[in-house]
């Protein structure tokens, strides 16, 4: 199962490629902000195989995440699998 998970930019690492440093639930990995004119350091996204594909607030990511931590074994699996992507 492939999940949208809320993550918050902590920098741009690569502002001609789009890709930024993105933390999730205490996983941090680079993903690509180029589907998103506007996102920077600070702002919440929702990630999908290494894409931040939406623009979200503080409120909405929290209560994302919250669900998505309700679902157990899925939300888990998907953290997993972003801790051991890599986009460079």
């Amino acid at each position: 199962m492939c999940l949208a998970i809320p993550g918050q930019i902590m920098e741009v690492v690569d502002e001609p490629n789009r890709l930024a440093r993105v933390d999730v639930a205490g996983v941090r990995r680079t993903v690509n902000i180029g589907l998103l004119d506007e996102a920077g350091p600070g702002d919440w996204v929702l990630i999908h195989v290494g894409f931040a594909i939406s623009q979200i607030d503080e409120d909405e990511a929290r209560a994302t995440r919250e669900l998505l931590e309700r679902m157990g074994a899925a939300y888990e699996q998907e953290l997993s699998e972003l801790e051991a992507s890599v986009i460079e």
